[in-house]
């Protein structure tokens, strides 16, 4: 019997509930804290903020290193339910110094190729871990 909770049409659990999952999906990142790395919601997949870890600490490089490193635990992430970052529709960027914009935008254009989704980028006062930049992002796989 597998451990892996059933699901209703839709990516739903049972009750309606959206569908996440339990600890760091086959190549993504591990949670630094108490949420899902990914969840499904239909043909919705929900990616909170991904911070440039690797191997449980922050990339060294500054903050092009760490957005690169972020997009590509997204990648990782997606991926581990069938996606890619071509699927994403809207990202959010949070940026420890909006001065970091220009390096940060060059890297994250740079992983998303021709792919142009919405997204917003905000100033934040600090980060977990101490990190420059997070990116969180919702991709559209089909469906509801």
């Amino acid at each position: 019997m597998s451990d892996a909770p059933a699901t209703e049409p839709g990516g739903r659990a049972p009750g309606g509930r959206p569908q996440d999952a339990r600890g760091a999906p086959r190549g993504g990142p591990q949670a630094v804290g108490p949420y899902s790395p990914i969840v499904r919601a239909g043909g919705w997949l929900v990616c909170p903020g991904q911070i440039g870890i690797a191997g449980g600490a922050l990339v060294e490089g500054g903050v092009a290193a760490q957005t690169r490193q972020a997009m590509a635990n997204l990648a990782a992430l997606l991926a581990s339910e069938g996606a890619s970052l071509a699927d994403v529709v809207k990202t959010t960027v949070f940026l420890a110094d909006i001065g970091d914009w220009p390096a940060m935008n060059a890297a994250y254009v740079e992983a998303l190729g021709e792919s142009r989704p919405a997204r917003s980028a905000v100033a934040v006062a600090a980060l977990p871990m101490g990190a420059l930049v997070e990116v969180e992002a919702w991709a559209h796989t089909g469906g509801e």
